[in-house]
């Protein structure tokens, strides 16, 4: 039984196919090879066969977290349980 092939159609941005194009051409391969080898890699993991994160924070955002830990944690800032309350204060 010879192997059976279908066609899939896959929307990826203008730029970000080029440079994949290029770098596959450069490992001897074109895309639909390259994603070949991803689905059988990802079918023998049982999964995405690397490492899916969300992004590091920049060091300003890391900062902003920092501050906001240290003012939930500061007994001299009020804090605030009832929401009306907050609320006639920022409008004060």
């Amino acid at each position: 039984m010879a192997n059976q092939t279908t066609n899939i159609s896959i929307r990826m941005d203008t730029e970000l196919k080029a440079a994949a194009e290029a770098l596959f051409d450069e490992l001897g391969m074109n895309i639909s090879t390259a994603f070949n080898i991803f689905v059988r890699q990802s079918l023998r993991e049982g999964g995405i066969p690397f490492k899916i994160t969300k992004g590091k924070p920049n060091a300003e955002t890391v900062a902003a977290m920092l501050e906001a830990e240290r003012i939930a944690k500061d007994p001299n800032v009020k804090h605030y349980t009832d929401l009306d309350e907050l609320f006639a204060d920022l409008n004060a």
